[in-house]
Parts: structure tokens; sequence; C-alpha cells
């Protein structure tokens, strides 16, 4: 995967965590949904492959799948599972779990590690990505 480059002044993308995207999607108000959407028209907003898969897993009804999926094309969609993500993701798991931390989600796990990779930021509500805020660097929106 090709890590991204950014001209100097240009800012990050937001990758938005399945956390806020099931209150944004619930038409639940949140900090965090209400960063959304004051921010879409303004940053570049994104999602993972995998924050997709989890969005849609959550899904019932056909017609609400079909609306959803129309919303989340709006968003860019990054390949979040490549073989390096996958390396540095076990590589930053271990890094927590010597400190006394583990985290319990592999997707967590996953979109945290890209990025930092990538250096994006993420826009969450889940206390999974604190670790990697405090002691690994991830750049997080705190609305």
């Amino acid at each position: 995967m090709k890590k991204t480059v950014r001209r100097a002044g240009t800012p990050a993308a937001v990758i938005v965590d399945s956390s806020v995207l099931i209150d944004y999607l619930a038409d639940r108000t949140t900090p965090e949904t209400d960063w959304l959407e004051q921010n879409f028209e303004i940053r570049r907003i994104g999602i993972t492959t995998l924050i997709l898969t989890e969005v849609l897993q959550g899904i019932r009804e056909d017609e609400q799948f079909s609306e959803t999926l129309e919303v989340l094309r709006h968003l860019a969609i990054y390949e979040g599972g490549s073989r390096e993500v996958a390396v540095r993701s076990a590589s930053n798991y271990r890094a927590l779990r010597k400190r006394g931390v583990t985290i319990r989600s592999t997707i967590d796990c996953l979109t945290a590690s890209f990025c930092i990779r990538e250096e994006f930021e993420l826009l969450h509500c889940d206390r999974n990505f604190e670790p990697f805020e405090e002691h690994l660097g991830l750049a997080v929106i705190h609305p």
C-alpha cells in the first residue's frame, strides 16, 4: 500500500469510526456526530473497508441497507487491511500489551494502526482508541 503524501498545509483525512457512524446514521446527537455534520463539506472524510463492513453487518432491513450504502458512497473508502497494516497492527497490539493494555477489538487495532501509518485523524467514540492516542501517537479529533 502506498503511503499517502500530503502537501504542507493540507489537512489530513479524517477516518470516522463505526462508533460514530452508527450514531450518525441513527440520527443520534453526540459531540462526534455534530462535528461530523459540521465538517462534511470542509474536511476530507473517509472510512476503511473494515469500518464499512462493521457498519453494514449491523443492518437488518434491505431498505435501510440500501439507504446506508447511498450515504456512505459520499465518503472516501480506504483499503485498511494490507499486509503492512496487519503487521503494524500486531506490533502495536504487542507494544500496548507490554504496557499492560489489552485491546479487545482487532478491527479497532487495525483502524488505529492504519490512521497512525497514514497520518490520518480519527473521529471515534470508543475507549479502545485511547491507548493508541496516549502511547502510540494516534491523532484523534476531540469535539
